[in-house]
C-alpha cells in the first residue's frame, strides 16, 4: 500500500505485504504473525484526495478502512478468535476514541518474548479548539536552525513556554504548544558553507540536535516542525499575495552591498563591520549584538564580506516591501486592545512602543538568497522571503504539519488566545511586522492576546560565546550528571523576568543545596518517611488543631499566590511559593517533633505526620510545571491518587487533603543530591573557555615568532595578563554581590591576587605586596 507523504509514523507490514497504521489494530497483534518498519509513507491510496487512517491494503485489491475491521480481519486469516482482552480495546476504540472523532499520533510501544503482546503504548489525541472551553494556542520562538542552543536560550523561549503550557494543563484549559527549527535565511547558508554541507544537509543536522537537546530537557511540545516544508511555502505565498492583493506591498530600489569576488549581493549575515551606533567591530549587516540597534547594511563602517573576507561595493537592486505605514493606524488600534486585555510583560510593550512612536517605514520583505521560501512574484523570481517575514509564519505551518485544521486555531480569534514567548530581541517581529503581516492579509488571522518575553541570561560575568567555549549550551547540559530536572529548577529560579539575570555556578550549588536537597526534599522525604517508620505505610488519622487549620490557610494563601502569579506567567516569582510551601512544612515538623510524640502513643504525631504528606502531595503537583520528573517521582512515592491534580488547581485552586487515612503510600527515598564543591569548581574550570587564563602555564610561542622581553618586561603576557585580572575582577565582584558562600568567594580572590603577582612581574615590577603604611583606624 502506499500513501502520500507524512511526518514519520510507525506503520506495520504483515507477511502478505498488508500495512497497518492504526495503533489499536497493531496492540492486538502477535509478534509472530507480524514484522514492521519505521519508515515515511509515499504516496495516496489511489482514490483518495489525501491520506485516511487507519489504511489495510487487502490482496483482493480492497481497502479497509476501520480499525475493528482490520482486526477482526488479522484474527480471521490467522485463525484465530477474538477473546475477552481484545474485545475490550475494540470496544474502547469505537466507543471511546471515534466518538470524540480523535486522531492518533506518537505511537510508543515495546515488544518483549513470542508470548507478549506489544506493550507501553501512548497515544496523543489532536487538539483542537473546543466549545465553551478556555482554548489557548502557545507558541515559542522558532530557534534558528544553524546552532546550538545555549542556557540563555531555552530559558528565554522553550522552557518558559514549557512551564506555562504544563501548567496550563493542570488547570484543565485546551492548550496546544507548537514550536520547531527555523530553518530558512543567510545563517544556515553561512553555517553550511564552514561545514561544507548542503543548507538541507545543516538544517536535518541541526534539527536533529535540536530536537535531543529539547527532548532531554524534556520540553513536551505538542508538535516540533520545522519551517522548510511545503505547508510553509503554500501559506507563506498565500499571505503575500493577500498583502499584494489588498495594496500592502511595494516596489522600491535600495541600495546593498555587493562582493564583486563573489559575484553575489550579501544579504544581512554574510557582512560583518563596525556597529554605526557604538563602534562594536562584529556588528552584523541586520543588528549589533552589543546596542542591540537594527542596522542597515550599508550603515556599516568598514563592511566585510563573511566569506571571503574581502570589501563590498555599494550596487542597486529591487525588492518589495511591506507597506508598515498604511497599516499602521489598524496596528496601533488592535494593539490598544491586545495589550490593555492581554498580559503582556513591561518589556514588550516597552520595545513595541519605541518602534512606532515615531511612525512605521516600509520594511523589506525579499532578500537576494537561494535558501528561502520562494517570492512567486514573477519580477522577483531570483529572490526569496525575507527570514524575518517568512520566519513567523513557521507557527502556521508547522501546527498545519500537525494537523489538516490548522486554522480553526489560527483563524479563529474569537475562540483561541494565542501566546508568545520568546526573548526581547525578537519582540517587534511579533508585536508589529508579523501582526501587519496578518492584518494585512484580512483573513481573520488569529493575532497574539499575550506576548511574554525575557530579558537576557549571560553567563557567569560574561556573554554566552560558542567559538569562544564560554558558557553550557544545551548538548553539554546532560554530561556534567546534573539532573534534567536541577537544570529546569535553577534556569527558572533566575529567569530573567524583569531584567537580566546570570547563570553562576557557585549560584546553582547553592541553591541546589539549599533549597532543594535542605527545605523542599528534606521536608518532603520527612513527611513520606514518617508514615513508614511510625504507621507502617498508611495515613494516620487526623484531629485538626488550631495549629494546623492555621498552617492550612498560610499554605491555602501560597497557593492562591502561586496560581495568581502563574496565570500572569510570572513564572520566577510563582517558584518562590512552592519554596515557602516547604518552608512553613519543616518549621511545623520541627516544632513539632512528631518522632518525639510517637514514643507517648500521642494522637499528635499521626495528625502532624498526616497533614504533612499532604502538604507534600500539594508541592507534588505545583512543582510539575517545573521538575516533571521529581513530580512524578514524589506521586509515585506518596502512591497519590490522579485526581489530587484536579482537586488542587482546577476550579478555586483551594487546598484540600488529597491522602485520606488509612491511604497506602509507596517506598521514599530522597530526592536530590548535594554538589560539591570541587564538582562545581571542576564544572566552572570546564565552560569557563579560552578567555580564562591559567597564569602556571606559559603559552608556546608561534613557530618563528620573536618574543619581545626588554628588562624583564613581557608586553604581550602583560597584556594578557591586564586582560585576566579585569575579568576575574569581575567575577569577584559578581560573587559578593550575589553572596556567595565565603569558601568559593576566597578562592576566586586567590586566583585574582595570584593573577596580579604575575601581571607585576610581566611588566617589571615587584610582586612581592607593598608595605602598608599609615592605614586608617576604623
Amino acid at each position: 500500500m502506499t500513501l502520500a507523504r507524512i511526518e514519520p509514523c510507525l506503520f506495520l507490514i504483515t507477511k502478505d505485504n498488508c500495512h497497518l497504521y492504526d495503533s489499536e489494530a497493531l496492540s492486538l497483534l502477535w509478534r509472530k504473525f507480524v514484522y514492521f518498519f519505521l519508515t515515511f509513507p509515499e504516496k495516496v491510496v489511489p482514490f483518495l484526495s489525501r491520506p485516511s487512517f487507519p489504511a489495510l491494503l487487502l490482496p483482493s485489491g480492497q481497502h479497509l478502512f476501520s480499525s475493528n475491521a482490520i482486526c477482526r480481519y488479522f484474527f480471521e486469516v490467522n485463525g484465530q478468535e477474538s477473546n475477552d482482552v481484545s474485545n475490550q480495546w475494540l470496544e474502547w476504540e469505537t466507543i471511546v476514541l471515534q466518538y470524540k472523532g480523535q486522531i492518533y499520533r506518537n505511537l510508543k510501544f515495546i515488544y518483549s518474548t513470542e508470548n507478549e503482546a506489544m506493550s507501553n503504548l501512548t497515544l496523543l489525541s489532536i487538539s483542537l479548539p473546543e466549545e465553551g472551553k478556555r482554548n489557548i494556542l502557545l507558541t515559542s520562538a522558532l530557534p534558528y536552525v544553524n546552532n546550538v542552543p545555549h542556557l540563555g536560550n531555552i530559558i528565554g523561549c522553550v522552557l518558559s513556554a514549557d512551564v506555562f503550557s504544563r501548567y496550563g494543563r493542570l488547570r484543565g484549559w485546551n492548550l496546544l504548544f507548537v514550536c520547531g527549527t527555523d530553518e530558512y535565511g543567510t545563517a544556515t547558508e553561512n553555517k553550511a558553507r564552514e561545514e561544507g554541507l548542503t543548507p538541507q544537509q545543516i538544517c536535518d543536522k541541526y534539527h536533529a540536535v535540536h530536537s535531543s537537546i529539547y527532548k532531554w530537557f524534556q520540553i513536551d511540545f505538542d508538535f516540533f516542525g520545522r519551517t522548510t516544508t511545503e505547508k510553509q511555502t503554500e501559506i507563506a505565498q498565500d499571505i503575500f499575495w493577500r498583502l499584494h492583493k489588498n495594496g500592502f506591498l511595494v516596489e522600491d530600489t535600495v541600495e546593498q552591498l555587493r562582493c564583486e569576488n563573489c559575484q553575489r549581493f550579501l544579504a544581512d549575515r554574510f557582512v560583518e563591520g563596525t556597529c554605526p551606533h557604538c563602534s562594536y567591530p562584529e556588528a552584523r549587516g541586520d543588528q549589533c549584538d552589543k546596542c542591540g540597534r537594527l542596522i542597515n547594511a550599508v550603515e556599516l563602517r568598514e563592511p566585510q564580506c563573511k566569506v571571503c573576507r574581502q570589501t563590498p561595493i555599494i550596487r542597486s537592486s529591487k525588492h518589495l516591501f511591506l507597506d508598515l505605514p498604511k497599516l499602521e493606524r489598524q496596528l496601533e488600534q488592535w494593539l490598544e486592545k491586545s495589550t490593555s486585555t492581554g498580559d503582556w510583560t513591561a518589556n514588550a510593550k516597552q520595545i513595541t512602543r519605541s518602534w512606532i512612536r515615531d511612525g512605521l517605514k516600509p520594511r523589506c520583505i525579499t532578500r537576494d538568497l537561494q535558501w528561502g521560501t520562494p517570492v512567486p512574484h514573477p519580477d522577483f523570481k531570483e529572490k526569496v522571503f525575507y527570514v524575518w517575514f517568512d520566519a513567523p509564519i513557521g507557527y502556521l505551518s508547522i501546527t498545519a504539519s500537525y494537523t489538516n485544521e490548522w486554522d480553526k486555531w489560527w483563524k479563529n480569534p474569537q475562540q483561541v488566545e494565542l501566546y508568545n514567548f520568546m526573548a526581547k530581541d525578537n519582540v517587534p517581529f511579533h508585536s508589529v511586522v508579523f501582526p501587519c503581516s496578518l492584518l494585512g492579509a484580512q483573513d481573520n488571522y488569529t493575532l497574539v492576546n499575550h506576548l511574554v518575553a525575557t530579558e537576557y541570561l549571560n553567563y557567569e560575568d560574561t556573554k554566552f560565546s560558542k567559538s569562544r567555549g564560554v558558557g553550557v549550551f544545551g548538548d553539554m547540559a546532560k554530561d556534567t550528571g546534573i539532573p534534567s530536572d536541577v537544570w529546569r529548577f535553577y534556569l527558572l529560579y533566575v529567569r530573567p523576568e524583569g531584567q537580566d539575570s546570570a547563570f553562576s555556578w557557585a549560584d546553582m550549588a547553592l541553591k541546589n543545596n539549599s533549597e532543594l536537597l535542605n527545605n523542599l526534599g528534606n521536608f518532603i522525604n520527612r513527611a513520606g518517611m514518617f508514615v513508614t517508620k511510625f504507621f507502617e505505610g498508611c495515613v494516620p488519622e487526623m484531629d485538626l488543631q488550631r495549629e494546623e487549620k492555621k498552617l492550612l490557610a498560610v499554605v491555602g494563601w501560597e497557593l492562591q499566590q502561586y496560581i495568581q502569579l502563574m496565570d500572569k506567567v510570572r513564572i520566577r516569582d510563582a517558584l518562590k511559593h512552592i519554596l515557602n510551601i516547604s518552608r512553613h512544612g519543616n518549621q511545623y515538623i520541627q516544632v513539632n517533633e512528631p518522632w518525639k510524640k510517637i514514643k507517648g502513643g500521642e494522637r499528635r504525631a499521626g495528625t502532624v505526620t498526616g497533614v504533612s504528606v499532604n502538604i507534600a502531595c500539594l508541592l507534588s503537583v505545583m512543582l510539575f510545571p517545573y521538575m516533571p520528573l521529581v513530580s512524578q517521582t514524589i506521586r509515585d512515592q506518596l502512591n497519590a491518587p490522579q485526581s489530587c491534580i484536579g482537586t488542587m488547581l482546577q476550579g478555586t485552586g483551594t487546598f484540600v487533603c488529597a491522602l485520606s487515612a488509612g491511604h497506602r503510600i509507596g517506598t521514599v527515598s530522597p530526592l536530590f543530591q548535594k554538589l560539591e564543591t570541587d564538582q562545581i569548581e571542576a564544572l566552572k574550570k570546564r565552560f569557563g573557555g579560552q578567555q580564562v587564563f591559567d597564569s602556571s602555564v606559559s603559552a608556546p610561542a608561534a613557530p618563528g615568532a620573536e618574543v619581545k622581553v626588554v628588562g624583564g618586561v613581557d608586553p604581550e603576557k602583560a597584556e594578557q595578563l591586564t586582560k585576566a585580572v579585569a575579568e576575574q575582577g569581575e567575577k569577584v565582584r559578581a560573587l559578593k554581590a550575589q553572596k556567595a558562600e565565603k569558601d568559593v568567594i576566597a578562592a576566586e580572590v586567590s586566583k585574582l591576587l595570584e593573577l596580579k603577582k604575575h601581571l607585576a612581574l610581566a611588566e617589571g615590577k615587584n610582586a612581592a605586596p607593598a608595605p602598608q603604611t599609615g592605614k586608617k583606624k576604623k
